[in-house]
């Protein structure tokens, strides 16, 4: 039994293949929501567009979260998946001692920190959300988030190293995840509970974008662009980018549109 009101399930698993694959089998024999499991270790952890989620054993947070939304638009289905990365965000940062602001978001599925030495977003968390059933009477959603928690710097992936941190790293203290677990559950409660009420902290989500104000390289199947992002769109999510090509000079990308985006290093100014 789960020890908070709002979670239906909770359970916290040595090793798992994927903490999204055993949320969506709870989902599917009827358990309510909201249901959480983690994991030490997942060995088939992933990412968008099937990539690979890797950390070493009790380095990182990795879990996953399971609802069934019918209070929720179809369209409003991704608002479960930004509500989740502004929780650990914000729990992140207290439970290490970091400024608030110090986690930002690239859009449309990372939470990064700028490096000291370059200023280069790295990236310290990873989103991936899954639905099922939107718009029927049936819809689920598993929200899955893994972030690097005390994984030093000397065993990072040599392939992955200058792209990646971790909250020890960044903050030079080790953190427990336990208690940034339940850092994380009491942001996400409320901020679940808002999105029941009708609201969602859309300027919270706006103003840790890392995205906006840069140049940006959107990689999709009909092939690659290079643009510049001058913000998010608060109802869909989108990304909007400046593109004189079409009426009003700015266009809306929407998450699913692209298979990877790749921030500049130096921003561009947005007017």
């Amino acid at each position: 039994m789960a020890d908070r009101p709002f979670l239906s399930r909770r359970e916290w698993f040595d090793q798992v293949g994927s903490t999204n694959d055993v949320v969506r089998g709870w989902l599917a024999e009827g358990t309510a929501e909201v249901c959480l499991a983690i994991a030490d270790e997942q060995t088939d952890g992933r990412g968008r567009e099937g990539r690979r989620w890797v950390a070493p054993p009790g380095t990182a947070m990795l879990l996953s979260l399971g609802f069934r939304p019918v209070w929720l638009s179809p369209p409003e289905a991704w608002q479960l998946g930004a509500l989740t990365s502004m929780a650990m965000a914000e729990a992140a940062e207290i439970e290490s001692g970091l400024p608030s602001g110090t986690i930002r978001l690239k859009w449309p599925n990372d939470l990064v920190v700028a490096g000291d030495a370059d200023g280069e977003f790295r990236k310290i968390a990873g989103v991936l959300g899954e639905t099922e059933g939107l718009g029927t009477r049936e819809p689920r959603v598993v929200v899955g988030l893994g972030m690097n928690v005390d994984w030093d710097a000397a065993d990072f992936p040599p392939e992955l190293a200058p792209t990646m941190t971790s909250l020890s790293e960044v903050s030079g203290t080790r953190v427990d995840r336990r208690r940034l677990l339940e850092q994380f559950l009491d942001r996400l409660e409320a901020r679940l509970q808002g999105l029941r009420n009708g609201r969602f902290d859309g300027l919270g989500w706006t103003v840790r974008q890392a995205t906006t104000g840069r140049t940006i390289r959107l990689e999709t199947p009909a092939g690659v662009e290079d643009l510049r992002a001058i913000g998010v769109d608060m109802v869909t999510g989108a990304l909007i980018v400046a593109d004189p090509t079409v009426g009003g000079g700015e266009r809306r990308v929407l998450a699913g549109e692209i298979t990877h985006l790749r921030l500049a290093t130096t921003p561009t100014r947005v007017v």
